[in-house]
């Protein structure tokens, strides 16, 4: 059963006479429990409401194009509660959290739900049978499924969770029921690597093409890991032999399959010191989200942006700041060059921002604070406005992690600020269209 908090007005349900506060128990004969239930039954040309409206309970006919919405809203995204993490992964990044951050930050979600409508990445060690079987009943595809080992003893205790051991036989169901698959191995040092990411790396493409991609990402550090198990980063020459592993497998794959299946983050070919590779390699970015062919795939991006500029007045005197976390700074500052090889008026400079809130180990854009931002580029001159990464804000684009807001930073720094998304024609554009 789920509240029904606003009827659009003119909607097919408002039209029908369904009123907010109203409880819709079924559709079409079916209960109603979260927004998967609500979306899939709803499809019909034809719906049928059960509803209870104080002591009623009564139907409502709606009909409707196939497919057409019907005007309802309703307290919650999921009309549910999120359904919460229950493993105490080793390399889980919220336990490395600092104390007193906001509330919001320390929830660990591994819904399927989520992975379906949003992307995020689930370990599939809190469903049942049942949940199984209601992703492949509604065609819940494609799936993120947080791997890291299909070796069950070295799962569950990576997890912490007995019921982590039979990745293989729920992924195998999916797979027969022609359920697509996204997949995620967080690379921990001496731990899932070497003979441990070869065995998981078979183990997932034998069920190719359900499983469609995997990446590779290496586990993320903060200072804050006193009482945790003990990781330790990946060094330049460590994280060079994983890209070797990777893209030997990769290669294999692609000459049988035509797909490469297996990629390495951008992490560990930067940290490595080593080229990123080409646009092809990465088969149309199924992974970018998780960092996989990022750059490269900004890099194109901005090599076709900068090819015409002819709409913008080249030789305008635009001055202005840019500020990144280390992992992207080289990268960032090689556009800026490239720009301001074409630009005669562009004054333009990158800032390489230390992330003192996490520790040195956290290099990547999306992780730097407010405060940290504020305290390594105040007295600077930043020009007529400021460049950050869209990444750095969270999921509300409203705050940063150390929940500073924009507003704050703007006002301390004396300076606007534009957020740019990590896409290169957006970047050429911010740039080329200051005031």
């Amino acid at each position: 059963m789920v509240t029904v908090k606003n009827v659009l007005t003119g909607s097919a349900a408002d039209i029908a006479g369904v009123k907010r506060g109203d409880i819709i128990v079924r559709i079409n004969g079916n209960d109603i429990n979260d927004v998967l239930d609500y979306r899939y039954y709803i499809t019909e040309s034809k719906v049928r409401l059960l509803i209870h409206r104080g002591a009623e309970l009564f139907d409502v006919t709606i009909r409707k194009p196939q497919y057409d919405d019907v005007g309802l809203e309703f307290d919650s995204f999921l009309m549910d509660e999120k359904k919460c993490c229950r493993n105490k992964c080793i390399f889980c990044f919220i336990d490395q959290l600092p104390k007193g951050m906001r509330e919001a930050l320390y929830f660990k979600d591994d819904d399927s739900r989520l992975s379906f409508l949003m992307g995020n990445y689930i370990t599939m060690t809190n469903m049942d049978d049942g949940d199984i079987d209601r992703i492949i009943k509604m065609r819940m595809t494609p799936m993120n499924i947080s791997v890291h080992t299909t070796n069950p003893e070295l799962r569950m205790s990576m997890l912490n969770n007995r019921f982590a051991g039979k990745i293989m036989d729920t992924m195998r169901k999916l797979a027969d029921a022609e359920i697509e698959m996204h997949c995620q191995i967080v690379l921990c040092k001496g731990v899932n690597d070497g003979k441990e990411l070869d065995r998981t790396m078979n183990d997932l493409a034998s069920l190719y093409p359900q499983v469609t991609s995997v990446s590779v990402v290496p586990a993320g550090l903060t200072k804050y890991r006193e009482g945790l198990f003990h990781l330790e980063p990946f060094d330049a020459e460590e994280c060079a032999e994983v890209i070797s592993q990777v893209e030997s497998f990769s290669d294999a794959f692609r000459a049988k399959n035509g797909c490469g299946l297996v990629y390495a983050s951008d992490e560990f070919y930067i940290k490595a010191g080593r080229p990123l590779p080409g646009g092809e390699t990465y088969d149309g970015y199924p992974q970018l989200e998780n960092g996989v062919g990022m750059i490269t795939s900004m890099r194109e991006e901005f090599s076709h942006a900068i090819e015409d500029l002819g709409d913008y007045d080249v030789f305008k005197q635009r001055k202005c700041s840019i500020a990144t976390g280390g992992a992207a700074f080289g990268f960032i500052s090689s556009l800026v060059d490239e720009l301001k090889e074409k630009c005669g008026g562009l004054n333009c400079k990158v800032y390489n921002i230390k992330n003192d809130f996490f520790g040195d180990n956290i290099t990547v854009t999306g992780l730097l604070t407010g405060n940290d931002l504020y305290h390594q580029l105040r007295g600077e001159d930043l020009g007529n406005t400021l460049f950050l990464s869209s990444s750095m804000l969270r999921y509300d684009k409203e705050r940063f992690l150390d929940d500073t807001t924009p507003g704050w930073l703007e006002k301390k720094l004396n300076v606007r600020i534009e957020f740019v998304d990590n896409d290169g024609y957006e970047f050429v554009e911010k740039i080329m269209t200051l005031s």
